[in-house]
């Protein structure tokens, strides 16, 4: 869809949720967030970050402003609402709407509908991080969570990973069964199941999506070797790993250090109560995609358990719609 602006200027694209996702696939996006976080160029100021008090809802909801710039990626930021109680109406917990304007004019050039372009990216991040951080013979993928990202992790993991069995597990185990179908229409193998710590001893990556404020996954369930990619806990209060998570880990790494140690849930709380020191966070996923070009992962101990934190990066977003509207033109004029 497409709409004029005054005075001639060129149209302003609206993308929808399906546009979108036929227009970000996933060796494409994966090699554009690599670009991304190796570039010195982008200006990714904090998010705003906003507590909505008064909505007559049992969890709060929270309201998220996320901008960045480029020369070369032009000048974007995402909106999102977060509302947690969307489950029980069968929506999902996130919405949101991306602007992208030209970097030299500042032009509105696309409206990007923002849930699919956050799933979708959040998901290229994760898989991003594991190319450098879990161990190349990495098979069995346990899906922690049964949210909109179940259905986008896995697919990004096995971009980069040998992935042969997904594990989906989630409070419900009817719902478990629900994300575990959608990854087999994707043609994955997978299955729903219904015992946490027996799949985290099966497991070589973790991968954890939720809303929850206590941890699920415990360290001692750890296999070693096993990577952990921690996507939900996005607020100081939200947990997904306990401590011993982070005991057990030799190397702890961030999407951003500045998201890290503020807003993810995981990391504040490890730090509080000593079970994880600042010196031992190894970095964030800048350093591993400026330093292990092009895709060279650091060296690392077989029996190695590593831990991925992700927040969300406002350069994922802007390195995201610039694809997606790229490769959107591209379709338009061939």
């Amino acid at each position: 869809m497409t709409t004029t602006l005054p005075s001639g200027a060129a149209p302003l694209l609206f993308i929808d949720a399906e546009t979108v996702a036929r227009h970000l696939p996933w060796p494409a996006l994966l090699q554009a967030l690599q670009d991304a976080f190796a570039a010195t160029d982008l200006s990714t100021p904090p998010r705003g970050h906003y507590h909505m008090q008064g909505l007559a809802q049992e969890h709060t909801p929270v309201l998220l402003s996320m901008p960045a710039w480029s020369a070369r990626l032009g000048v974007g930021v995402k909106l999102v609402s977060v509302y947690p109680d969307n489950h029980t109406r069968g929506l999902p917990s996130i919405h949101g709407l991306y602007v992208l304007n030209d970097g030299l004019t500042g032009r509105p050039q696309a409206v990007l509908e923002a849930g699919e372009l956050t799933a979708r990216r959040t998901a290229a991040a994760s898989a991003l991080a594991s190319r450098y951080l879990s161990r190349p013979e990495s098979k069995t993928l346990l899906m922690v969570g049964t949210g909109r990202l179940s259905h986008y992790l896995p697919l990004a993991h096995a971009q980069v990973r040998p992935i042969e069995r997904v594990l989906v597990w989630g409070r419900s185990l009817a719902r478990a069964e629900e994300s575990a179908a959608a990854l087999r229409e994707q043609g994955l193998h997978a299955e729903a199941v219904s015992s946490l710590p027996e799949a985290c001893a099966q497991a070589d990556i973790v991968s954890c999506a939720t809303l929850s404020s206590s941890a699920l996954i415990e360290g001692a369930w750890l296999r070693p070797g096993t990577h952990v990619d921690l996507v939900g806990a996005f607020t100081p209060k939200m947990r997904e790993a306990d401590d011993t998570v982070f005991t057990r880990a030799a190397a702890v790494w961030c999407d951003t250090l500045a998201g890290g140690l503020t807003e993810a849930g995981d990391i504040v709380q490890a730090l509080a109560s000593g079970a994880l020191r600042k010196e031992r966070i190894a970095g964030e996923l800048a350093d591993l995609c400026r330093t292990n070009m092009p895709h060279t992962p650091p060296k690392r101990d077989a029996a190695a358990i590593t831990v991925f934190k992700s927040v969300g990066a406002s350069l994922e977003d802007l390195a995201a719609a610039r694809l997606c509207l790229d490769l959107l033109q591209q379709s338009q004029t061939a």
